[in-house]
């Protein structure tokens, strides 16, 4: 019931959106977004605004193209399961700022795309083993500006946006890359209403502004990865992330 009536606020609020949203337990290939306990009406409409997911972004042929060229880099690394800052397990990483013909042109759809102002010169390109997760954490405001926008290759995977107190997220210049929830909080005073959505192969999301600055994100494992009452099994996920530059970036 909770469920309806906020997708009775959604359409309301959004009667141009083609998204659908589906009651939980149910599947849906149009879905992309599934919302949990009680949001109030701001925070949905706010965060309708700020997240968009667009399945099919880029073609099977154009994931080719850019594994292609990042695989060999990749192939020399490790996948690491200890992260200095304990966000991230399994992974390897790097940045590319000098990209082949083809694959310059996709990286400039995306930023031409999701991006008003300047980009960061570096693409960041994230590598998830199949037994890797990213763990709930808001970035840290001196590395990335307000907007983040990343394409998955490879597998279908569900991120989870959490909604939390923002005053104790508040980050100085200081502050580090990322900042994780605190496990020993025993009065937490974050709201907790939080949306899982769905990331398909080859699906483009953009985040924004509130998505960003109010909400954890993470990466379900597989052992909780799930959407519309459906498992969704992550193999092994690259996401090619582009992001804006800070305020006060020089």
């Amino acid at each position: 019931m909770v469920l309806l009536r906020q997708i009775s606020s959604i359409k309301r609020l959004f009667p141009h959106l083609s998204i659908k949203l589906t009651r939980r337990n149910a599947s849906s290939s149009s879905s992309f977004l599934e919302f949990h306990r009680e949001w109030p009406e701001k925070d949905l409409r706010d965060f309708m605004k700020d997240m968009t997911v667009i399945p099919d972004f880029i073609s099977e042929a154009e994931v080719s193209k850019i594994l292609e060229e990042i695989e060999p880099y990749l192939k020399r690394m490790r996948y690491e399961f200890d992260h200095w800052d304990d966000a991230i397990h399994g992974f390897r990483e790097t940045e590319r700022q000098h990209w082949y013909p083809d694959n310059k042109e996709t990286i400039n759809r995306i930023r031409n795309l999701a991006f008003k102002g300047e980009t960061l010169p570096h693409v960041h390109i994230l590598d998830l083993a199949e037994e890797g997760v990213i763990k709930p954490h808001v970035d840290s405001v001196r590395y990335c500006g307000s907007t983040i926008a990343g394409v998955s290759l490879l597998s279908d995977s569900v991120m989870k946006l959490v909604r939390i107190d923002e005053k104790k997220y508040q980050q100085s210049p200081e502050s580090d890359y990322r900042k994780q929830p605190d496990k020993n909080d025993e009065n937490p005073t974050d709201p907790g209403y939080f949306v899982n959505i769905l990331l398909p192969a080859r699906s483009l999301y953009i985040m924004r502004d509130t998505a960003r600055y109010n909400f954890t994100h993470e990466i379900l494992g597989n052992n909780e990865s799930s959407f519309g009452g459906n498992p969704v099994k992550k193999t092994r996920r690259i996401s090619i992330v582009c992001r804006n530059k800070p305020k006060d970036f020089t």
